[in-house]
């Protein structure tokens, strides 16, 4: 590794060898020349002269990229598209003449970038998946553990820990949708020209306009996408990218919004992310046990969701067919969005996988604060041991103020089930009162929600992509 220049964090520490490889130049150049091949076959077929001699030698030349060449000619011509097209001629005298035949360079730079925003998003696909099936299994097994639930980080009526899983894997199973809406409505760009008129094609083919309309459908289909988008400047619509961060930054939110959940709860000890035998968690105070991969998530995904700005204000400030001023950004917001969420979705996937639960931690809150979600039960037993309705209101309102009291002030535990046995207007035993405490009483329908949940909605998920499940992150730091 160098030390005297610039690292990505995104590649040295986050992101997987899979994304990285998605977005390298190798792919890029790769991919280029399948789209050379593609271009030279189409015309072949549609009529120009191309001989089968010169595809065999595109083709047999595809993969053995002469980087060398390529950046030699760079140095001089200072245009990327020219230098590779030069170098793959080197390589292809037969063929020289007819390498990008009728294009312009955002056939292969449009192109490829959907290609590879393609292939990225099946890969967050394949891990957000994973995370959803982890969660899954996770909501299961504690789909009847009662806790304590929040409002406005106050105490609020109990729920279960599975239950609050499940919200978490709803908002992913949002996220999937989404990704999987923009996934297949995604479209290549074709081969239309500088200003999206298909105007050189028209020359090549004689003003045969049926012929020309068979272009892009052909290369399309050559490429394994459905169809080309039907209009376009000189590139493909920036709003493209636009759609694309915006399922990222969506995913981000998700990850976010539990990764906080969790480091609220590792405060309060009920749950906690996997911690290594050696991990150190502060070099002060080595008791510690931060909740440093959760905070992670929390720190990527805040970046991601600033990053979906990008496209959409590239999308918003280009110029009529075509300005240029879309690519450096795209350099950066498209890829480094994807590199984030990759890695991102290896933490989810980490963190869930060993997240532990203290049920005995969490029955204790759960128990310090249930005497006054009880009161409800209690006013009603109250009442059908003859008491009257609005004086026991009164008096457990009444009551419960002095418990908070003696909780918050006098730093006491809470005695409102004793103060309420000691009032004869309840005429109910300090034993009958305890028999009310039942955690599981005050659950609702948590556990289910939980069961119906997993059932109708992830189980149809999880079974639709079978064969992308059983990942296991690698975490880098």
């Amino acid at each position: 590794m160098s030390t005297d220049r610039y690292q990505s964090p995104l590649s040295e520490r986050y992101a997987s060898k899979e994304m990285q490889y998605i977005f390298s130049p190798d792919m890029k150049f790769r991919t280029w020349r399948r789209l050379w091949i593609a271009l030279a076959e189409t015309e072949k077929e549609l009529g120009l002269p191309i001989t089968q001699e010169q595809i065999d030698e595109l083709k047999a030349h595809q993969d053995d990229i002469n980087y060398d060449v390529a950046k030699a000619r760079e140095k001089e011509v200072r245009h990327d598209v020219m230098s590779h097209v030069y170098a793959y001629g080197q390589q292809c005298p037969k063929a020289k003449g007819i390498i990008h035949l009728g294009a312009t360079s955002c056939y292969v730079g449009d192109n490829t970038d959907i290609i590879v925003m393609a292939e990225a998003l099946k890969l967050v696909r394949k891990k957000l998946v994973n995370v959803i099936a982890e969660l899954a299994g996770f909501a299961r097994k504690y789909k009847a553990q009662p806790t304590l639930a929040f409002t406005h980080f106050q105490p609020a009526q109990p729920t279960t820990v599975g239950k609050r899983a499940a919200l978490w894997m709803q908002e992913f199973c949002m996220d999937l949708e989404d990704l999987e809406y923009v996934l297949d409505s995604l479209k290549l760009l074709g081969s239309k020209g500088t200003t999206g008129t298909q105007a050189s094609f028209l020359e090549l083919f004689d003003g045969d306009q049926k012929t020309i309309d068979r272009i892009d459908p052909m290369i399309a289909e050559k490429m394994g996408f459905a169809q080309c988008y039907a209009v376009s400047g000189q590139t493909y619509s920036r709003k493209v990218d636009t759609r694309v961060l915006n399922v990222l930054a969506g995913i981000a939110a998700s990850a976010h919004k539990m990764s906080n959940d969790i480091r609220l709860l590792q405060h309060l000890k009920e749950v906690e992310e996997p911690f290594e035998k050696s991990q150190i968690g502060s070099s002060a105070m080595a008791y510690k046990r931060n909740p440093m991969r959760s905070e992670r998530i929390a720190s990527l995904s805040r970046y991601v969701m600033v990053d979906a700005l990008n496209p959409a204000i590239t999308s918003a400030t280009q110029w009529f067919e075509r300005t240029l001023d879309d690519s450096a950004n795209k350099r950066l917001s498209v890829p480094e969005g994807f590199l984030a969420v990759d890695g991102i979705l290896d933490l989810c996937l980490n963190v869930v996988d060993g997240l532990v639960v203290y049920p005995k931690v969490i029955e204790k809150r759960l128990m310090s604060e249930l005497p006054f979600m009880a009161t409800e039960n209690i006013m009603m037993d109250a009442v059908k041991a003859g008491g009257d309705r609005q004086e026991l209101h009164e008096r457990i309102r009444e009551l419960s103020m002095e418990a908070g009291k003696n909780v918050k002030v006098n730093g006491l535990e809470n005695n409102l089930l004793e103060l309420i046995a000691a009032d004869p207007a309840f005429n109910l035993s300090l034993e009958e009162l305890k028999k009310t405490m039942e955690p599981s009483r005050y659950t609702g329908r948590a556990k289910e929600q939980v069961e119906a949940f997993l059932s109708q909605v992830i189980r149809p998920v999880l079974e639709k992509y079978a064969d992308s499940l059983g990942m296991k992150a690698e975490i880098n730091v």
